[in-house]
């Protein structure tokens, strides 16, 4: 369904040469993009632990300090319209758009949005990984004892959903840095329909972050200056936006 009211209809008018020509282009930036992926879940599964241990520290409290109990007060004014609507956004729109865009820009073979992904991508990584080493940031919820609101709407999705990340690795915010970086990468396409879409996500995923009492706004504040902070390199180094 994805396929037809995202991708243009003229790139199924392609032959499989030119699907082969394309492809043979965008591999370089997924090995990239996997390699990215393969760091990250090292980095949760055995790295962290190991890193967190060495450090003895959380620092979640210096933040609660500032904050107090800004975000924490969501958790306590759900409203069941709202909390589905942001966990939607969290579990289905936001990974699914992170997927699909790599494989949006192989099939219409859009070359730009693709390498500047991939380079961005490793430059927010490359950034953020000495933050979730040595900086561990609780997640509000985890730090205050609340209840999750993700095993609320779907039970037993955090066993699945923490395979891929930590309760510390929450400074800078990774959903949001990539959010932004997916609107960006997006909007050099020509598919409105698409850009709309991932503009919207990107908006979502900040406030559904805040509202599921997930990230502190420290941390959507880090995952926004983390995310210009790629396009500022990618731009100050390829020229490519």
């Amino acid at each position: 369904m994805s396929m037809l009211l995202l991708v243009p209809k003229k790139t199924w008018k392609k032959t499989w040469f030119d699907y082969k020509h394309g492809f043979q282009y965008h591999f370089v930036y997924l090995i990239i993009i996997f390699a990215v992926v393969a760091v990250h879940l090292l980095e949760v599964n055995i790295i962290d632990h190991f890193t967190t241990k060495l450090i003895g520290h959380n620092f979640t409290s210096s933040i609660q300090l500032i904050e107090d109990g800004a975000v924490y007060w969501f958790s306590h004014h759900w409203t069941p319209v709202l909390l589905y609507f942001f966990v939607f956004i969290y579990i289905v729109l936001y990974p699914f758009i992170l997927w699909f865009s790599p494989l949006y820009f192989i099939i219409t073979d859009e070359r730009k949005a693709m390498k500047i992904f991939a380079y961005a991508l490793v430059c927010i990584y490359a950034i953020a990984l000495p933050f979730y080493l040595f900086l561990p940031i609780t997640n509000v919820y985890v730090y205050y004892g609340s209840s999750s609101a993700l095993n609320a709407v779907i039970p037993g999705v955090e066993q699945f959903f923490y395979v891929t990340t930590t309760y510390n690795n929450c400074f800078p915010s990774l959903h949001v840095a990539i959010a932004l970086l997916l609107a960006k990468t997006i909007s050099l396409t020509n598919n409105k329909r698409f850009i709309y879409l991932a503009y919207f996500c990107a908006l979502c995923v900040i406030c559904s972050v805040i509202y599921l009492a997930i990230h502190w706004i420290t941390d959507v504040i880090g995952g926004i200056l983390l995310a210009f902070a790629a396009f500022y390199l990618i731009k100050r180094f390829t020229k490519e936006i």
